[in-house]
């Protein structure tokens, strides 16, 4: 990884959203960062009594959530709006969603608590990280996946459909479809079938 070149002339957050190095701590990423931290603390303060209050300042937080999705508080993202997730997802306590790139989620995808969905990266090369450089890859997550608990998902990484992700499961690579993951680094143990 290199820094830009000077005849870049793109934004630190159009550089963040292309997944190439950018500085976070730019004024224009800072302030979409504050005005998702402010939702997103809104969304923490709630109770389950507090649903459609929940489903709204969700549908302001995130890119996109589907139809009888559910997000139990606490819930942590960095900028909310490159989250894209499906209908009749459930999460539960404790989902972390860095989207510094985009993060989809399917439809039926099941979540437990404390998983961790992690697109930003750093650089290997000393200089570039002491300089702040960092940078991110998308990830997604194929229809009716399940992530166990405490499950780590980390930057680029795609899951394929109806694939069961064991609990504190680290997924460092591609998953197929149809399969169950286990360990660190997560790998396949089985098919699975109908």
């Amino acid at each position: 990884m290199t820094t830009p070149s000077p005849d870049d002339t793109r934004t630190m957050h159009e550089r963040m959203l292309a997944g190439d190095l950018y500085i976070a701590d730019d004024p224009e990423i800072a302030e979409a960062a504050d005005v998702s931290h402010d939702l997103m603390g809104a969304y923490n303060a709630t109770t389950p009594r507090q649903e459609p209050l929940r489903r709204e300042l969700l549908e302001r937080l995130l890119g996109s959530i589907g139809e009888e999705t559910v997000i139990r508080p606490p819930f942590y993202v960095d900028y909310g709006t490159n989250i894209r997730i499906g209908a009749r997802c459930f999460a539960n306590f404790g989902l972390t969603a860095l989207d510094v790139a985009d993060i989809t989620i399917g439809d039926d995808v099941q979540i437990g608590p404390h998983v961790q969905l992690l697109t930003p990266t750093h650089p290997v090369e000393p200089g570039l990280r002491r300089d702040k450089w960092e940078s991110a890859q998308p990830i997604t997550i194929g229809d009716n996946v399940w992530l166990g608990g405490g499950a780590v998902v980390c930057p680029g990484v795609t899951i394929g459909e109806n694939t069961v992700v064991g609990a504190g499961a680290v997924v460092t690579r591609d998953l197929p479809p149809d399969v169950v993951a286990v360990g660190s680094p997560a790998r396949v143990v089985r098919e699975l079938t109908d």
